[in-house]
């Protein structure tokens, strides 16, 4: 966790914490949360897998295809949420193997899960808001998300056109997102090997059974400006859907920021501290948000303890609550996502508004 000497290691509150969550998640509540989590996965393949279906063979009428493609574009950001991330951290219950073959849902939806451990278990958690590290905060130059970037003109806009221009995530992602760190052989401050072997197959496979599903089948029914309609509205919906949960844990007035220089500068701090100041809860207490999202409504928890379940989140959290407070560290949490977005919102438009230059004299 302290990778390029930018941290120490997590400290006496990562170990307590630790110990803690270790005693509380009992073998007994391990194989419960292994249930939950399966049916939860089932659940979101049987919705993602139907709504596509009826898309394809079953829709005529604009208003089905409308609907179904919203119902496709929400089932898979489900699917990300709730299997492909946990997976993908190696959290989902049943070992590396299970979690190596639902991490391909990733790759199944467009996103190539070998980039994807790089970019967001790498540089995204070792180095959570800091500018010239997490590239998760790094969206120039249509937005500036953080002090230490610099700001253009046009982003005293971008409270406005940036709630849009989530939608179009996933299709960058489709076009390039996973392309530029693989050719570059970097991401953020994290070497990025280029995929080798079985893992070239799965990198170019997921992206031909994607395209294949995606587009290529579609075509064969229906004609292709309705697919691409269809493709692109599935694909908005997914891009808002993901990139709105992630930028209020991370992208709002309560959290904070820092750089790489400054870290460099200053004297080092505990790793964990800097995930708790950096990182924001939301609606802890809405189960359908807890349920959908994936437990990502609980990103402090996730941050501190990546590895574990996201099922499990609710119980572990009031162990950081309690350290949080024992250690002097300010735990932050919007009460409900309506509070979570307005504080993104409102951070947009800080980050976008020019800086007050003081008077000479």
């Amino acid at each position: 966790m302290g990778e390029q000497g930018l941290f120490r290691g997590g400290g006496e509150f990562q170990r307590e914490l630790r110990a803690r969550v270790k005693a509380e998640l009992t073998p007994r509540r391990l194989r419960a949360g292994a249930w939950r989590f399966s049916l939860k996965a089932a659940t979101m393949l049987t919705w993602g897998i139907g709504s596509y279906l009826a898309l394809v063979l079953w829709a005529s009428e604009p208003w089905q295809f409308a609907l179904l493609s919203v119902s496709l574009g929400f089932a898979l950001a489900g699917i990300a949420f709730s299997i492909g991330h946990d997976a993908n951290h190696g959290a989902a219950p049943g070992g590396r193997r299970v979690n190596d073959t639902l991490g391909l849902v990733f790759d199944l939806i467009g996103a190539s899960s070998y980039v994807w451990k790089a970019k967001h278990n790498h540089a995204h958690h070792s180095f959570t808001n800091v500018v010239g590290a997490d590239t998760d905060i790094e969206q120039m130059p249509l937005a500036r998300l953080a002090p230490d970037q610099p700001r253009r003109r046009i982003h005293r806009w971008q409270h406005i056109y940036m709630w849009p221009l989530y939608g179009m995530y996933t299709i960058k992602h489709h076009l390039i997102g996973d392309i530029v760190p693989v050719v570059q052989g970097r991401s953020g401050m994290s070497r990025l090997e280029r995929p080798r072997g079985w893992q070239l197959v799965l990198y170019v496979g997921g992206k031909v059974v994607f395209w294949g599903w995606a587009l290529a089948l579609p075509l064969l029914l229906h004609p292709w400006w309705g697919v691409l309609l269809c493709f692109l509205l599935v694909s908005w919906v997914l891009g808002v859907t993901l990139a709105v949960v992630f930028q209020l844990a991370h992208c709002v007035e309560e959290a904070e920021f820092t750089s790489v220089d400054a870290l460099r500068e200053g004297p080092r701090r505990d790793w964990a501290l800097h995930q708790v100041e950096t990182t924001v809860d939301f609606a802890p207490s809405s189960r359908l948000l807890r349920w959908y999202l994936g437990g990502l409504n609980f990103q402090v928890e996730h941050h501190l303890m990546p590895k574990v379940c996201h099922v499990h989140y609710a119980r572990i959290s009031p162990i950081v609550r309690e350290l949080c407070e024992k250690h002097g560290v300010r735990h932050n949490v919007q009460p409900n996502m309506a509070f979570a977005l307005r504080s993104h919102g409102r951070w947009l438009r800080r980050m976008g508004e020019a800086p007050v230059v003081p008077a000479a004299g």
